[in-house]
């Protein structure tokens, strides 16, 4: 069974939810864990790979777009078309739907900004994991 982790974020201040996220993934790299990150599009996928490189001075997190050279044996992937290969344990979703592909997941992490857009698509997302039968919970976080 998949457990889905939500993120409430609380903060208003501007690219709290992207900052967060990278927290997290760095986190999560640390741990030794395999990390997807599902996005909407292109754009959003290159955002994404620019803030992993910069968003902390002296991070490293090993990151690559699914499709590039750089994917084979890279802890962390970003795609936003089609379902990625290979051996990875935690999809951190930052798109306005479910991936169809989330159960094959061990973990699916939400991160929820404090916007009333974001929280009512989150919502809708929670409404669906739960009625798939995967294990919930909340943090609500003042970031």
């Amino acid at each position: 069974m998949t457990k889905v982790d939500f993120y409430l974020l609380t903060s208003r201040q501007p690219q709290a939810s992207k900052r967060f996220t990278c927290k997290l993934i760095e986190k999560v790299y640390r741990l030794g864990h395999q990390v997807y990150i599902q996005v909407e599009d292109q754009a959003q996928a290159q955002e994404m790979d620019d803030l992993l490189w910069t968003f902390r001075q002296g991070s490293f997190v090993p990151h690559a777009l699914v499709n590039s050279e750089e994917a084979t044996g890279t802890p962390v992937l970003i795609g936003y078309d089609g379902e990625p290969g290979g051996k990875l344990e935690l999809l951190i979703n930052l798109c306005a739907e479910v991936p169809a592909f989330f159960s094959r997941f061990q973990r699916v992490a939400e991160v929820i900004g404090p916007d009333e857009t974001h929280r009512h698509a989150g919502r809708q997302r929670y409404r669906y994991y739960r009625d798939h039968g995967c294990s919930l919970e909340t943090h609500e976080l003042n970031f």
